[in-house]
Order: structure tokens, then C-alpha cells, then sequence
């Protein structure tokens, strides 16, 4: 128990800090750019794909062990991932509206720019891990929280420099490059951390 604990801990920190879906692996960058604009807005972006990568994870390992590998279905896995999780984007949407009624869904594109290839990475280095299936939703949830964290440091970061005093060519999304350039430089810093020995 004590040995799972840690293990589970350690894919964790990993997923959030050293393995960044951002940062590391250059997965998300669309709505990592498009839902930074106020930290509002980075906060939804981060919660819906956060949500949408658990979901995935949850119902694709059970497609892939039970259905896929078996069968040696290992070459369709990357289309039925995808529309898998592009089903349960439109269901999510679909629910959304019903018990939101009349609330519109949270802007940077909500559920629809949720579906992603940083969801679709994370299901596909999960299949790859041959990971059980708490594993793979650990890390699917971490990866989540990693993206969490990085479009919402990256958000603060923007919102500060719309005050800024910066070059005429840089005004907008070019110091905004700059800005997440540098911070996944930051995260860098992680690389070399071993957790839990």
C-alpha cells in the first residue's frame, strides 16, 4: 500500500512538473495561447482539460486492454482514441447545456478546444507506459493539473504585461512567445528531479 502510494505520488509529480504536456512534451499549445488571456479564462481552459483527459484516459484504457490489444487492433488505436474523446466532448457539452440551462459554456472555445492532441498524447503514452489503469488516470490527471498550472502562471504573466513597456514589435502575441518560451526554460529546472528516490 505504502509502496503504491509512492509510486502514484511520484507519476504525479512527474506529470505536473518534470514531464509538462506544456513545457516538456509541446502538447496543447492552441488552447495553452487562445485561453491565457485573463486567469479566468485560464482556469476553465485548465479544469475542462483536465476533466476531458480523466474521461479519456477512463474510458480508452478499458478500449485498449480489453478490445484492441487482445485483438491486435494496436494500428486503428489513435483514430478510436480520438473520436472517443471527441464523443465524450460533445456528451460533456450536451450535459452542459442541459443542467447549465441557458448558461453559455465557458469561453476560449470550452469543451470543443478541450479535444486536443495534449488529451490525445496523454492516452497514447498510456497505452505505450502499459500502465495499469490507476496509473494511467493518475497521470492523465496530473497532466491536467501540469497544463493547469502552466496556462494559469502564463496567464498571470500576460496580464502583467499588457502594463508592461515593451517594444512596439513585440506588443502582443510575439512577447507572449518570448514570455512562454522563457518559462518552459524555467521548467527545465525539473528534468534532473528525482522523486521519492
Amino acid at each position: 500500500m505504502n509502496g503504491s502510494f509512492f509510486s502514484l505520488m511520484s507519476i504525479a509529480l512527474g506529470a505536473i512538473l518534470v514531464s509538462n504536456v506544456v513545457f516538456a512534451q509541446l502538447l496543447g499549445a492552441g488552447p495553452f495561447l487562445k485561453g491565457s488571456g485573463s486567469l479566468r479564462t485560464a482556469l476553465e481552459t485548465g479544469l475542462t482539460l483536465t476533466l476531458v483527459m480523466a474521461l479519456t484516459t477512463a474510458v480508452c484504457w478499458p478500449i485498449n486492454e480489453y478490445v484492441l490489444a487482445p485483438n491486435g487492433l494496436k494500428f486503428v488505436e489513435m483514430a478510436v482514441f480520438l473520436l472517443t474523446a471527441v464523443f465524450l466532448v460533445e456528451l460533456l457539452e450536451l450535459l452542459w447545456r442541459k443542467l447549465a440551462q441557458g448558461r453559455e459554456l465557458p469561453p476560449a472555445g470550452g469543451l470543443p478546444l478541450a479535444a486536443n492532441c495534449a488529451v490525445l498524447g496523454v492516452v497514447l503514452q498510456n497505452v505505450q507506459n502499459v500502465s495499469g489503469f490507476l496509473q494511467s488516470l493518475t497521470y492523465a490527471v496530473a497532466g491536467g493539473l501540469g497544463f493547469l498550472l502552466a496556462i494559469l502562471l502564463f496567464a498571470g504573466i500576460r496580464e502583467r504585461l499588457e502594463f508592461a513597456d515593451c517594444p512596439r514589435s513585440f506588443e502582443g502575441l510575439p512577447i507572449a512567445l518570448v514570455t512562454a518560451g522563457l518559462l518552459a526554460l524555467c521548467f527545465t529546472g525539473f528534468f534532473s528531479l528525482s522523486i521519492f528516490g
